[in-house]
């Protein structure tokens, strides 16, 4: 059986996040993936200084969103994230959404690698510390 590779946060925009039209500025979503990503890698116990004291960097290489609806100042918005691959890259997918009326609000992904911090050299493949964080087995 695969474990439960996904975690949820909720928050509330704050006033700050928003642009002059009132609503959240775009780019603070990505911003709220970080905080979904961190819980998620919190969740395997395998967070940034436990990548780093393992020996990796898991930088960022690939990011997508796409912009459903608006989020204002004070909306109660839930933003889920879910290892959806591995093996070569890990890959995380966002659903964020509205807590009231579950619409959806944006669709992300994130691709990250990872780096061997004493060479710097990018792996081909998932270390097994990762394996061994999320649970799951090699194929």
């Amino acid at each position: 059986m695969q474990p439960d590779l996904s975690a949820e946060i909720e928050l509330s925009p704050a006033f700050h996040d928003l642009d002059p039209m009132d609503i959240v500025w775009h780019g603070n979503y990505v911003k709220y993936l970080e905080l979904a990503r961190c819980a998620l890698l919190a969740k395997f116990d395998y967070d940034y200084a436990q990548m780093r004291d393992s020996g990796y960097a898991w930088p960022i290489v690939d990011m997508r969103l796409k912009y459903v609806k608006t989020t204002g100042f004070g909306q109660r918005i839930r933003i889920r994230a879910e290892i959806v691959e591995w093996e070569n890259r890990l890959k995380i997918e966002y659903l964020i959404t509205d807590v009231l009326t579950s619409k959806k609000i944006n669709k992300a992904y994130t691709i990250q690698v990872a780096v061997d911090m004493q060479s710097r050299e990018m792996l081909y493949l998932c270390p097994d510390v990762l394996w061994r964080k999320l649970g799951v087995e090699r194929t």
